[in-house]
C-alpha cells in the first residue's frame, strides 16, 4: 500500500514491481548487473509514464487501474531486452530533497503511521504562516508550465510527489512500513527496499542499507559500493554510468513478526535512528520503585 495520486509514489512502484515480478531477481542475485539493468529499465519506463500522466486526479484521468494492472505489466516487461540499455516513451497518456523527512511509528495496539513531509527546497516558499510558525512548502515549482500536459498548472490543482510511504501486506497482515526522503529518487529507492525483502531475503536492516541505482533515462547513477566490475558489465549493456555516493536520503522503517514484536532499522545515510519507548498506563495494583 502506498499514496494514491497526486503522489505518483503508490502508482508506480506497484508498476514497477509487477513489471520485476516476470524475472527471477531472487537467482539473480542482488547487486548482479543482470539485476542492476532490470532495475533501470523498469525505473525508466515508470519515469516516462510518470511524465506522461500522473498528476491531480480531479484535474487529469490518472490511469490508476492500468498502470497497476498485470497485463499492463507484461506488456511493458516484452520491450525490456535483456541485453542492452534501452529509451522507453510513455505507455499509457491521459485518460481526457534533504529538506524532507520521513518517520515510521508503531505502538502496541495496531496503530502504525508512515509519514513523509517536506518544504521542497531550502526553507520551501521562503514564507512563514502567521501565527502557525510553519513554512509553506514551494512545491508548485513543479507544476509545468506548458498547457495541455498532466502537470499543467491550473487553479486549486494539487501538484504530484514523489514522497512515498509504503506497508507492505502479505497474507492481509502488515509486514513492513517504511518510507525516506530524497525528491525523484525517492519512490524508486523504495521500490528497491521492497523487493531486497521480497525478492533476496534480507533484513530489514540489510534491506535499507543497500546500495541503490536509480535512472530516469539519462545517467544510471549507481552507489559506490556497487563493484566496478558490475559497473563496467552494466556500460557494456550500454548504460552510461555514474557513480555517485548516495542515491536518495536516509530511509528507515518497522518489520512486524508473527510473535507481535517489532524491529526498527534506519541506514547510514542520514542520521535518523530507531527508537523502542515503553511505558503507558499502569493495570490496577501495579506499583513502581526507583531503584
Amino acid at each position: 500500500m502506498g499514496p494514491p495520486p497526486p503522489a505518483a509514489s503508490g502508482v508506480h512502484i506497484a508498476q514497477m514491481l509487477n513489471i520485476l515480478e516476470g524475472y527471477d531477481i531472487g537467482r539473480l542475485g542482488f547487486g548482479t548487473s543482470e539485476t542492476i539493468h532490470y532495475l533501470a529499465e523498469v525505473l525508466k519506463i515508470a519515469f516516462a509514464d510518470r511524465a506522461a500522466a500522473s498528476g491531480d486526479p480531479d484535474y487529469v484521468g490518472v490511469p490508476v487501474e492500468k498502470l497497476t494492472s498485470k497485463a499492463y505489466a507484461e506488456e511493458r516487461r516484452r520491450t525490456i531486452d535483456p541485453a542492452r540499455a534501452q529509451a522507453f516513451g510513455a505507455g499509457v497518456t491521459q485518460l481526457e530533497s534533504a529538506h524532507t523527512t520521513h518517520m515510521t511509528a508503531a505502538d502496541s495496539f495496531g496503530n502504525v503511521v508512515a509519514t513523509t513531509q517536506t518544504i521542497n527546497n531550502l526553507f520551501g516558499a521562503k514564507i512563514m504562516i502567521p501565527g502557525l510558525g510553519a513554512i509553506a512548502n514551494n512545491y508548485m515549482n513543479l507544476f509545468d508550465p506548458r498547457p495541455g500536459h498532466a502537470l499543467s498548472l491550473a487553479p486549486g490543482k494539487r501538484v504530484t510527489t514523489s514522497m512515498s510511504p509504503m506497508m507492505a501486506l502479505r497474507e492481509g497482515k502488515l509486514r513492513y512500513a517504511l518510507g525516506l526522503p530524497g525528491g525523484k529518487r525517492i519512490f524508486p529507492s523504495a521500490m528497491q527496499a521492497l523487493v531486497n525483502l521480497i525478492d533476496h531475503g534480507m533484513s530489514l536492516q540489510e534491506a535499507v542499507e543497500a546500495p541503490r541505482v536509480w535512472t530516469e533515462g539519462n545517467a544510471l547513477e549507481v552507489e559506490h559500493a556497487v563493484p566496478e566490475i558490475v559497473r563496467a558489465k552494466l556500460a557494456s549493456l550500454g548504460h552510461k554510468v555514474q557513480p555517485v555516493a548516495t542515491v536518495a536520503g536516509g530511509m528507515n522503517g518497522i518489520a512486524f513478526h508473527d510473535d507481535g514484536t517489532m524491529t526498527g532499522a534506519a541506514c547510514w545515510r542520514a542520521d535518523g535512528t530507531p527508537v523502542g519507548i515503553s511505558g503507558g498506563l499502569a493495570k490496577a495494583g501495579i506499583r513502581f520503585r526507583l531503584s
